[in-house]
C-alpha cells in the first residue's frame, strides 16, 4: 500500500495583541480535495505497469505508488501582554489535504473479474488515503490543544518560541503515526485484499 507524500509547513506568526483580556479563542481549519491521474490497460499486466509508471511519487521516494496524500499545515497564534506577563490569546491551525487517485480509462474493454478486481483495489487505496487525513486533522487539533495550554511567559519572544517547539513535537508525532499506519497497511495488505474479493465475488454469487 502507498505511503502518503506529505508535505508540511507549519509557520506560526506572531500577532501581539496588547491590552486584551478574556478567554483564549481557538480554530482547526480543514479542507481537502481529490485529483485524479489517467491509468490504461485492459489485462491485469498492462494495468499494474501503468499503475507502477504514473502513480504519483512519495517525497523521498523515486518510487510510483498506487495513491498519495499531500498534507500542509498552517496557522498563526495570537499573543497578549497581561499583568506583566504573555499569554496565548487565540490560535488558528490550518490543515489542507489533497488526495491523489488512480482513475481507470480503459475499464469498458476489460473483463468482469478484472473490473471487480478494480473496485476492490480503488475502494481500499481511497480508503488509506482517507485515513491519512484523518490523521492529519487529529494531530491539528492536538497542535491547537498544545499551544492552547501553554502558561504565561515573562515576554512574548518566549512564549512564541515555546509555540514553536510545541508544533515541532506535534508534526514529528504526526510524522510517526502516518509512517505507522503505512506500515500495518503494508504488512496486510494481501490478506486485506483476499477478503475484500472474496466478500465482493460472494455478493456477486460469483
Amino acid at each position: 500500500m502507498p505511503f502518503a507524500s506529505r508535505h508540511i509547513r507549519l509557520p506560526l506568526i506572531l500577532l501581539l495583541l496588547c491590552g486584551i483580556s478574556g478567554v483564549a479563542q481557538a480554530e482547526v481549519i480543514a479542507h481537502k480535495s481529490v485529483s485524479y491521474f489517467d491509468i490504461k490497460g485492459s489485462g491485469a499486466d498492462t494495468l499494474d505497469a501503468s499503475l507502477n509508471a504514473r502513480g504519483p511519487l512519495a517525497m523521498g521516494s523515486s518510487s510510483h505508488h498506487p495513491g498519495a496524500t499531500k498534507i500542509r499545515f498552517g496557522g498563526n497564534a495570537t499573543y497578549v501582554q497581561r499583568d506583566g506577563r504573555c499569554h496565548i490569546a487565540g490560535v488558528k491551525i490550518t490543515v489542507d489535504t489533497e488526495i491523489i487517485l488512480p482513475r481507470w480509462r480503459d475499464r469498458r474493454h476489460a473483463s468482469r473479474q478484472l473490473s471487480m478486481i478494480w473496485d476492490t483495489l480503488s475502494a481500499d487505496i481511497r480508503r488509506h488515503e482517507d485515513r491519512h487525513v484523518d490523521i492529519a486533522r487529529q494531530h491539528a487539533r492536538r497542535m491547537e490543544q498544545a499551544i492552547l495550554a501553554l502558561p504565561p511567559a515573562r515576554d512574548c519572544d518566549t512564549l512564541q518560541d515555546k509555540a514553536n517547539d510545541a508544533t515541532a513535537r506535534e508534526t514529528e508525532l504526526h510524522d510517526k503515526d502516518q509512517a505507522r499506519f503505512d506500515r500495518i497497511e503494508a504488512l496486510n495488505f494481501q490478506n486485506r485484499m483476499q477478503r475484500l474479493l472474496t466478500y465482493r465475488s460472494q455478493r456477486r454469487g460469483e
